[in-house]
């Protein structure tokens, strides 16, 4: 790809770049101009293949003419809209179709949306409604949440306290909260296929902090059902299974956060779908979109909003709320997103290309420096062996080569993470591959 020429190139001084080495990108700036299908057009005219898409959140793919149609004629018939004690129809239709294809279907009964911004917002939402189900049921105690190690929840307080990432925590204040150890296993698990074989008993890790904590403290545990920022982090066979047994046990809240694994990623709508694991309440955001507008939305069990449908008729049953929940110009988005997905089957897609995604994936074991590869769905990692001393240096040398020869894909420390599109067709697998593969051959 050409060099970035100095007539294109906008000042870089005063945009504060979110989760960027801000100095190092501005001295090698990349920019996109563009995007339509499976591919951006850079600000020099070059096509990069979008394997991340987006940022987990372009599902079915970019430049949708009918997302963008609904967006202008809801600008245009009205831009905004309350929704503190008001309301307007787009929202309302929103929730409704939402709840028809609701996490874990009719019997699941997670049916109850409540709208935010993006997916940060989602899950300290749904860290809220958690502690206040609790206090209204009477067990005003339970105050603590159960998060996991390697786990991403947004960066809001309460996300940041559940998560597991500790850069992202390591400078703030936090909630009451403690982890259950993650599922990584290499050793045991390395170049699974699938769901590994190994570590269902990390599950019992809850067991263990309820005998720390008491489980008179503790309101909720929240877990992805699969860790994509992490590096694409996966449960072991019946883990998940074995976590909704113990947090029934001990009148525990389980919360899925499916951000990532929400609206078609693992070939099933909800990866609650995936599983068979019906948790109690639902994070979501990116795909709900197609990431055309910020929107998140929860999925609450009528069992959690029917224990706060309480008190006096004019009373408000949970002070929480944004001012762009249930925004009518998002929800315009969302209903379009939704009709792309039902008319092209893209929520089951994966499934159906899931083996051919899985195996040119695992072609490239035996490459340099390459230590694991992990595949679950449409979503794929490749974890390196760091640098002695620089550990995330050679994964950002493979995505700067990468790009450089027209792909997108998405480093974490050095675990290369993909998650394309839902409508990648095989050609466009082959291509991610092969640009990956040589870009792995050519690092030091």
């Amino acid at each position: 790809m050409d060099q970035m020429s100095t007539s294109n190139r906008p000042s870089l001084d005063n945009f504060w770049m979110p989760f960027t080495a801000n100095r190092q990108f501005k001295a090698a700036p990349r920019l996109l101009a563009s995007a339509e299908g499976m591919y951006y057009t850079d600000i020099d005219g070059n096509k990069v293949l979008d394997g991340t898409a987006g940022l987990w959140c372009v599902n079915a793919g970019h430049g949708r003419k009918r997302v963008a149609d609904a967006v202008a004629r809801q600008l245009q018939t009205m831009d905004f809209a309350p929704t503190f004690q008001m309301g307007h129809p787009v929202a309302f239709d929103f929730a409704e179709k939402l709840a028809k294809i609701a996490p874990g279907g009719l019997a699941a009964k997670l049916d109850r949306v409540f709208f935010t911004g993006s997916g940060s917002e989602s899950v300290d939402t749904a860290l809220k409604i958690a502690i206040a189900y609790q206090r209204a049921i009477g067990q005003g105690t339970r105050t603590r949440i159960i998060g996991r190690e390697k786990g991403y929840h947004g960066v809001g307080f309460g996300g940041i306290s559940v998560g597991g990432l500790v850069n992202n925590r390591r400078v703030f204040p936090q909630i009451p909260a403690d982890h259950m150890r993650h599922t990584l296993d290499i050793e045991r698990n390395g170049f699974s296929k699938g769901l590994p074989h190994h570590g269902i008993e990390l599950a019992d890790d809850l067991e263990r902090l309820v005998a720390l904590h008491g489980a008179e403290t503790i309101a909720a545990v929240i877990v992805e059902p699969m860790s994509g920022s992490a590096g694409v982090i996966l449960p072991p066979k019946g883990y998940l299974e074995r976590l909704r047994a113990i947090a029934d046990r001990y009148g525990i809240l389980l919360i899925f956060d499916e951000v990532i694994t929400g609206f078609g990623r693992l070939g099933t709508p909800f990866a609650t779908d995936y599983f068979g694991v019906v948790p109690d309440l639902v994070t979501t955001a990116k795909g709900l979109t197609n990431g055309a507008i910020p929107m998140g939305a929860v999925f609450a069990s009528q069992k959690v909003y029917d224990a706060l449908m309480v008190g006096p008729e004019n009373q408000i049953e949970l002070f929480h709320g944004y001012t762009y929940s249930g925004h009518p110009v998002a929800s315009a988005a969302g209903i379009a997103t939704l009709e792309i997905y039902e008319e092209e089957g893209l929520l089951t897609r994966a499934a159906s290309i899931a083996d051919t995604w899985q195996d040119a994936l695992h072609s490239l074991k035996g490459l340099p420096h390459v230590i694991d590869i992990r595949n679950l769905g449409l979503v794929g990692a490749v974890e390196l062996a760091p640098r002695d001393g620089a550990p995330g240096t050679r994964a950002y040398d493979v995505f700067v080569d990468c790009f450089q020869k027209g792909l997108l894909i998405r480093v974490t420390g050095d675990i290369v993470a993909l998650s394309p599109p839902l409508i990648i067709e095989t050609d466009e697998i082959e291509k991610i591959v092969s640009i990956l593969g040589d870009a792995l051959k050519r690092v030091l």
